[in-house]
C-alpha cells in the first residue's frame, strides 16, 4: 500500500522549503547591501576570523562543507580579496586561509546584516518556539550546544 502521508506532514519537504526561505532572505538581504557573498562564503569568512590559518580541509569541517568542493568557495573569496592562501610551511601541499582586512571589513558588515535576517527567517514563530525548534534541530544534527 503506498504512503499517502501530505507532504506538509514530510520533515524532509518541510526541511527543504525551510532552507528555500532561508536562502532567499539571506540572498536578499546582502545583496540589497550590495555583497555579493553566498550563506557558505559567509560560513566560511566567520569561521576564519574565529580561527585564522585554517586549512581547506579543516575549514571545510568545521563550516559541514564538502571537501571537494571548498577549494572553488576559497577560490572565489581569494578572487573578491577577502582571504588569503599562503603555503603551510610544514606541509607545502597544504595552504593555511587568512582574512584579508577586506575580508575583514565585509564580514563586520554582513554579521549586522546576517544578525538582523535570523529573525526574519523563522518570524512567524515566538521567542519560545524559534528556542525550542533550534534546540531540535540541533539535537537531530547531534550539534552539541
Amino acid at each position: 500500500m503506498p504512503d499517502t502521508t501530505p507532504l506538509a506532514q514530510m520533515p524532509g519537504h518541510l526541511i527543504r522549503r525551510l532552507h528555500q526561505h532561508s536562502s532567499a532572505v539571506y540572498q536578499d538581504r546582502v545583496k540589497q547591501a550590495g555583497f555579493d557573498v553566498t550563506s557558505v562564503q559567509f560560513a566560511a569568512l566567520s569561521t576564519l576570523e574565529s580561527q585564522p590559518g585554517l586549512d581547506q580541509a579543516s575549514l571545510a569541517k568545521r563550516i559541514a562543507y564538502d571537501r571537494a568542493t571548498i577549494g572553488g568557495v576559497v577560490k572565489r573569496l581569494v578572487h573578491k580579496g577577502y582571504v588569503e592562501r599562503l603555503p603551510d610551511e610544514e606541509d607545502r601541499r597544504a595552504f593555511k586561509l587568512w582574512l584579508t582586512p577586506e575580508g575583514m571589513s565585509a564580514l563586520q558588515q554582513l554579521k549586522g546584516i546576517v544578525t538582523v535576517l535570523q529573525g526574519d527567517i523563522l518570524g512567524t514563530l515566538t521567542e519560545d518556539e524559534k528556542d525550542t525548534l533550534l534546540r531540535l534541530i540541533a539535537k537531530a544534527l547531534d550539534v552539541p550546544s
